[in-house]
């Protein structure tokens, strides 16, 4: 006796067979109801989405909400008067696979805590998944005790010898386990300061690039692109700097910096070949920007033709502003991980690359359970 097609699932359902009747259709009622758990298992492991956007950057969470063609969850934030962060999910979220979009710019810390509160309040109020999805990672500089303790500050070890003692703390690990801890089940990031603060976590972390996104806008907009070379501002962002170049297939170079303390350069020296050529300066963040500022000096001074800085995360706290305005920068590139329109009107040199596709592909793919992997060589169009 020939089987007939489930067309739902293309599998071929073959007729039982049994002297009993009663029997046949009990186990034909059997069959259906495994292919009907089969398939109710497979949609509790891919539940509905939902996708809330903190106050730090709710218009990168909105773009975020178009590409993926949703609304954005609704939700209210608001302080107390003692400034307590209060904040009201106003949809359910049971069952829902949980996306909280906030970056670590602004007020990082009240940002922070913001985030940290909703993904509890998701958690406790039955969520499926929480995944927090913060483009720019707060505390990511301090992720290592390498400072030294005071100014200067010594103390005599047991032989005698002077050393120096560091007691600076490792807040990047903090802010892991405090992610952890309010119930976070998977980060999504972009360019962490130090790739290993994904060792931090005991949960999965996408730490994504933004260097395809990059590679696009040098050959959009740079027509001498082939007769460029890729600087890196300082010795620890070689590799990035190398990765970019390999692919442009052009020269780099990198500036060997030394600091007296946080955010003041005492000397820089170029490693590399610049004279006549199109310099540009790539790094993951700029703060008061003291530091690609000199290094811009220092390749005019060594003959660069125009110099360009290609930052993802455009900091840009204090006196960096005014002096991006007074540098000899064609353009300094940075994402949108950050708010970037007051410094836009403030700055014609800066210009924007915009992410939120990066973003919104990496929460399609993580909520259909897809590869992320594409997303670290390629733009999603």
């Amino acid at each position: 006796m020939p089987g007939y097609m489930d067309t739902e699932n293309n599998d071929c359902v073959m007729p039982v067979r049994s002297a009993n009747p009663i029997r046949a259709k009990s186990l034909i009622h059997d069959n259906l109801e495994k292919q009907s758990s089969s398939r109710n298992s497979l949609h509790s492991r891919m539940p509905n989405i939902k996708v809330f956007s903190g106050t730090s950057h709710p218009d990168l969470a909105q773009r975020i909400v178009d590409r993926l063609g949703i609304e954005l969850g609704k939700v209210v934030t608001k302080k107390f008067s003692n400034l307590e962060t209060c904040v009201e999910i106003n949809e359910s979220v049971r069952g829902e696979d949980v996306y909280i979009v906030q970056s670590g710019s602004g007020e990082i810390n009240d940002n922070l805590m913001e985030l940290l509160i909703m993904i509890n309040a998701c958690k406790i109020a039955s969520a499926s998944r929480v995944t927090a999805v913060i483009p720019c990672f707060p505390y990511a500089r301090q992720d290592k005790k390498d400072k030294l303790a005071g100014d200067g500050e010594k103390q005599r070890s047991k032989n005698n010898d002077w050393k120096f003692r560091s007691r600076a703390p490792i807040s990047a690990k903090l802010v892991a386990n405090m992610l952890s801890v309010a119930g976070a089940d998977h980060i999504i990031t972009m360019d962490l300061h130090a790739s290993q603060i994904q060792g931090f976590f005991d949960i999965p972390v996408d730490n994504l690039y933004a260097e395809p996104a990059v590679l696009k806008w040098i050959k959009e907009n740079i027509p001498e692109w082939r007769n460029s070379i890729i600087v890196s501002p300082d010795a620890g962002g070689a590799k990035r700097v190398t990765s970019i170049a390999d692919r442009l297939n052009v020269e780099f170079a990198l500036i060997h910096k030394e600091r007296k303390k946080a955010n003041e350069v005492a000397s820089m020296v170029l490693v590399g070949d610049v004279k006549d050529k199109i310099a540009i300066l790539v790094d993951d963040m700029a703060d008061t920007c003291g530091t690609i500022v000199h290094a811009a000096d220092r390749l005019v001074e060594a003959g660069a033709t125009k110099v360009y800085a290609i930052l993802t995360h455009g900091i840009f706290s204090g006196p960096a502003i005014s002096r991006i305005n007074n540098a000899c920068f064609e353009a300094v590139v940075v994402t949108n991980t950050i708010p970037q329109d007051g410094h836009m009107r403030d700055c014609p040199k800066i210009q924007c690359i915009d992410v939120s596709i990066m973003f919104a592909e990496a929460v399609r793919r993580t909520h259909n359970g897809e590869s992320v992997s594409y997303l670290f060589s390629n733009v999603p169009y």
